[in-house]
């Protein structure tokens, strides 16, 4: 994928508060790599009136920084009102109408310390709107979760993934409890959406990242299980559900780096060896095998099952039969040209080695392979093992080398 096209003149200066935080980082690191915005970033660390003095000369203002586990509930006050009375009073004064991105929560609608604050903070955000005829644009979210979160801190998601990844206890006080969700991309698309726009309407927006998810503890806390149980197996889940496949990959990110390599089984005898690289119940499984130079593997069809061949090393022979036919078909293959060839249902099949090099084969079926129900039947290709080789038959061999 191209970098996008930079704009013409200078580039938009975006300023983001709190750039440090979970969705901070995620953020400023999409917005970096564009390579079309010029992007300012305070936080906890920078000096007071830092934030000010980048606000008087941006075009846009992100505002994530805010308190949400103080020590003292007197820090909701000061970490989320007073902090975005600062912020606005700064953007007023520059006079440039800068285009402020408000995150608040859906606790806004609560009655309790850290709701109150984010609603006083979004009342704030639509005085300044009102007051300098600028662009205001309040996010009420959500949990939000994703890669780079803290554990104990931003997310159930966080500290559920951290803790089931290494083994240790969790605890739910209320299984039934259900959550809403929405992943940390697409808050980040939500939010570029906004700032690449170029031309904004003034007024106050109150847009909703989507999609949202829905899930109890109990639940949240099964999947993430799951996830390190099939790992264990070389099984991936079921991605094909975008919240599934949100939520694996945040877990992956929470698995201590000492565990991200794992041990195969490796099959080995005098004709090479083989193994399974993945493993899904939904798509099938992966597997590679090398084969020595004049050895041929195979000579087996399936019911059902479904295969690709895919050679990355060497030179091989693909041979298929139909199981009631006569008609062999080959196809060279080698790496020079990579190709995957199809292995219908019915047809007897078999791989040669013709180089002189050994042979490495990538191997999808369409389902994981069952000991107990191998749907593998063993039956030559050629013409001697042929349940028609009768001396009134003769075999008829299509070659293929496209």
């Amino acid at each position: 994928m191209n970098p996008p096209d930079k704009r013409q003149g200078p580039m938009k200066r975006v300023l983001v508060t709190g750039a440090s935080g979970f969705i901070g980082r995620n953020l400023v690191t999409a917005l970096r790599r564009r390579g079309d915005l010029d992007v300012l970033t305070c936080g906890r660390a920078d000096p007071p009136g830092r934030m000010e003095e980048l606000a008087s000369t941006a075009e846009a203002v992100v505002h994530l920084a805010g308190v949400n586990r103080p020590a003292d509930e007197n820090e909701f006050v000061t970490g989320n009102v007073e902090l975005t009375r600062q912020l606005c009073r700064a953007l007023e004064r520059a006079g440039r109408r800068a285009t402020l991105i408000l995150t608040s929560s859906i606790q806004a609608e609560l009655d309790n310390p850290y709701g109150r604050s984010k609603r006083a903070a979004e009342v704030l955000a639509e005085a300044y709107q009102q007051s300098a005829g600028a662009a205001v644009f309040i996010y009420r979210l959500p949990n939000v979760f994703g890669k780079w979160s803290r554990p104990h801190y931003n997310t159930v998601v966080a500290t559920f993934c951290h803790q089931i990844s290494r083994g240790l206890p969790v605890h739910i006080s209320d299984p039934a409890r259900r959550l809403r969700l929405v992943y940390i991309d697409d808050v980040v698309r939500s939010f570029e959406g906004v700032l690449l726009q170029p031309e904004v309407v003034p007024g106050c927006y109150r847009p909703v990242v989507e999609p949202e998810f829905s899930i109890t503890l109990e639940e949240l806390h099964d999947r993430i299980v799951s996830f390190r149980d099939a790992g264990a197996r070389g099984c991936v889940p079921d991605l094909s559900d975008p919240f599934q496949r949100a939520l694996y990959a945040t877990y992956l990110s929470f698995c201590d780096p000492a565990n991200l390599a794992r041990s195969v089984e490796i099959k080995r005898d005098a004709r090479g060896w083989l193994f399974e690289l993945v493993k899904s119940v939904q798509a099938g499984q992966v597997f590679v095998s090398l084969t020595r130079p004049g050895v041929t593997r195979g000579h087996h069809y399936h019911d059902t099952k479904v295969e690709k061949f895919c050679v990355v090393q060497g030179r091989g022979r693909i041979r298929l039969r139909p199981v009631h036919g006569s008609e062999i078909l080959e196809y060279e293959v080698d790496d020079e040209t990579i190709r995957v060839v199809e292995i219908p249902p019915g047809y007897t099949h078999s791989i040669e080695n013709i180089g002189s090099v050994d042979l490495i084969t990538l191997f999808w079926a369409s389902e994981i392979f069952d000991p107990a129900r191998p749907d593998t039947h063993p039956l030559p290709v050629t013409e001697c093992g042929m349940e028609e080789d009768r001396p009134d038959t003769r075999m008829r061999t299509a070659q293929k080398h496209a």
